[in-house]
């Protein structure tokens, strides 16, 4: 069995989005919750991939699907593209989650007659991990650096942003994005226990960005 790589990735999650949306789920007939319904596709592909790939399983130390790529999935419904994702710190909004995002964006069908539902996959995306950083926040500061800007006017966005940071943390990011200033991010990560990011731009931009690719989309 070959190893699974990114490559294999887009093949995999392309073939199993066309198919998928083909198929009737007795089980999520009348299921409205949408967590049980991302945690139903995200099981179904990682058995789709286990049957054809050897990959490292992700598990609650590493956070994310497949560790091994640094790549974590999502599943949401179009109705409200978003999902939950742990914080680990406010330099996440700025420079990116530190790992992809593989997006399978879903219609859920129920059809009455036969008690089954159909999850029609619309889009699915793949956003590179350099470019999951919060879109205002990345776009604000490349504003204020072509302004040259200097840490006094960083300190102070970030601050009208709510980063959730104390005086130093901000301080010290200032100084970062003076020498390192952030590339542009796709995501809308709103503040929270955990973060919540928002898909509508990268739904929106999926093949027309760099770092952002549209792998599915129906027709």
């Amino acid at each position: 069995m070959s190893k699974l790589t990114i490559k294999n990735l887009y093949k995999e999650a392309n073939a199993f989005s066309v198919l998928q949306s083909k198929t009737p789920e007795k089980d999520l007939f009348g299921v409205t919750d949408g967590k049980a319904v991302g945690t139903f596709l995200e099981h179904k592909f990682r058995g789709y991939l286990q049957s054809r790939y050897e990959f490292e399983q992700g598990n609650s130390a590493s956070g994310i699907d497949f560790p091994e790529l640094l790549v974590d999935m999502k599943v949401t419904s179009i109705r409200q593209p978003q999902s939950s994702c742990p914080f680990k710190s406010a330099r996440q909004k700025i420079y990116g989650l530190g790992y992809s995002l593989l997006i399978f964006v879903y219609d859920k069908i129920d059809d009455n007659k036969k008690k089954t539902a159909t999850l029609n996959i619309l889009h699915t995306i793949f956003v590179e991990a350099e470019r999951t950083a919060d879109f205002q926040t990345t776009s604000g500061l490349r504003q204020i650096l072509a302004n040259q800007g200097n840490t006094d006017d960083i300190v102070a966005f970030l601050q009208d942003r709510n980063l959730p940071a104390d005086e130093i943390e901000l301080n010290n990011l200032a100084n970062e994005i003076i020498n390192n200033p952030p590339i542009q991010g796709f995501l809308t990560i709103s503040n929270a226990l955990q973060w919540r990011l928002q898909y509508s731009r990268v739904i929106e931009r999926a093949g027309l960005e760099t770092g952002v690719f549209s792998i599915h989309r129906a027709e």
